[in-house]
């Protein structure tokens, strides 16, 4: 099935303002997640609480990169929207 990656505005600005290794290792694990989604490193699992509908993978031990799935006809896309350590991403 075909598969389309998308960035959101806070995502954009999150990946820019990371530090080269952060990027880098979005690089690597983008990936991963295009060939493998269900990959154990990746950790990937639908979140909750005021993120419900949205999902998470682990970039690094403690980044994370949270986006959205949606379905247009046959076409998956993945829309990501942010991009951060865990305490930045789901402080209060």
């Amino acid at each position: 099935m075909p598969m389309e990656i998308k960035y959101g505005t806070r995502f954009r600005k999150n990946y820019k303002e990371a530090d080269r290794h952060i990027k880098t290792a979005f690089e690597q694990t983008l990936e991963l997640f295009f060939y493998q989604q269900d990959h154990p490193s990746l950790r990937n699992h639908a979140l909750r609480g005021k993120f419900v509908g949205y999902r998470s993978i682990n970039v690094t031990d403690d980044v994370r990169a949270i986006f959205k799935v949606t379905q247009t006809g046959k076409k998956t896309i993945i829309i990501f929207h942010m991009l951060g350590t865990h305490e930045q991403l789901y402080k209060k």
